[in-house]
């Protein structure tokens, strides 16, 4: 019986096993991967306070180490179900199952795919969801990125210094994410902007050879030969597994408020899996945090 388990080893999940290891409490913490989650594949943190750059790889290792520093447990298993059984809360997985006394959800999200014919056969064969982990494969070779958020135009701007082009194709005619990162694609002489438009066909043999792209706003459609898609189109929260305990909304993310309650006795949420305005690194900590605060005071209650 463990006070607290945590389903989910990003920096939500690591940050709540670390405050909850500072109030006493035994901790779990569930990992399906690696620990690190979505971080892992940014090359260079530039917003999070104190350190004005560090790679997601490094900011993961330091807090996993601080996370185990002070006597977080860590298996690394996946957790297909929760429910509740004795007044207990019981976490199972292939492996086995795991009780506590309250649980954190912090199961992140997983890529987003465009729905086009043949996506998931050219996996590794020219589609793929992460520059960083895959883009040395295409050094001076002609590739795309789809997508209009920070993680597109971050893919984006790291492929510009490998690739011989890059095409930024997206669906609107600006971009959400961060405008310092938009003028420095727009600096870049080998980055090409495709507006309006989706990518409506993947031309391939054994590999990616060409797309489709179709302009939303006069339906005319035009072909980019190329040797590599990466797609960054936004994520889907991993919160399907537990849909039986806590509320989701229509997007399929755990209904709490700030304080990470999920309405559930004993259930709270944190990080990008919870229904918020803002999923960013410095607010999945904060989750973290504020998630594990309150479930600290839910097993001192009981």
């Amino acid at each position: 019986m463990y006070d607290i388990v945590v389903v989910g080893g990003g920096p939500a999940g690591m940050t709540a096993a670390i405050y909850a290891r500072r109030a006493g409490k035994t901790v779990l913490v569930l990992e399906a991967l690696s620990c690190g989650g979505q971080i892992l594949n940014t090359p260079d943190i530039e917003n999070y306070p104190v350190e004005a750059h560090i790679s997601g790889y490094d900011f993961s290792q330091k807090v996993y180490e601080q996370a185990k520093g002070l006597g977080a447990e860590f298996a690394f298993e996946k957790a297909v179900e929760l429910r509740e059984q004795d007044g207990a809360k019981v976490v199972v997985t292939p492996k086995g199952t795991y009780t506590a006394k309250a649980v954190i959800l912090a199961t992140g999200s997983e890529n987003r795919k465009l729905g086009v014919e043949d996506e998931d056969r050219l996996v590794g064969r020219g589609v793929s969801y992460c520059a960083t982990c895959d883009g040395n494969f295409y050094r001076n070779k002609v590739v795309a990125v789809v997508g209009g958020g920070n993680t597109a135009l971050e893919d984006a701007l790291y492929m510009a210094d490998i690739a011989k082009t890059v095409y930024l194709i997206h669906r609107r005619d600006s971009f959400r994410g961060e405008e310092t990162t938009v003028r420095r694609l727009k600096e870049k002489g080998n980055v090409t902007f495709v507006y309006n438009s989706n990518v409506t066909k993947l031309i391939a043999e054994k590999r990616l050879k060409a797309i489709e792209v179709t302009n939303k706003l006069d339906g005319s459609v035009q072909t980019i030969e190329l040797n590599g898609l990466f797609v960054a189109v936004g994520r889907v929260p991993e919160n399907q597994n537990f849909a039986n305990v806590v509320k989701l909304d229509e997007a399929g993310y755990v209904v709490a408020g700030e304080d990470c309650h999920t309405g559930t006795e004993g259930v709270f949420v944190a990080g990008d899996n919870r229904a918020k305005a803002l999923r960013q690194l410095v607010t999945a900590t904060a989750d973290g945090a504020m998630a594990a605060t309150e479930a600290v005071k839910y097993v001192n209650s009981l």
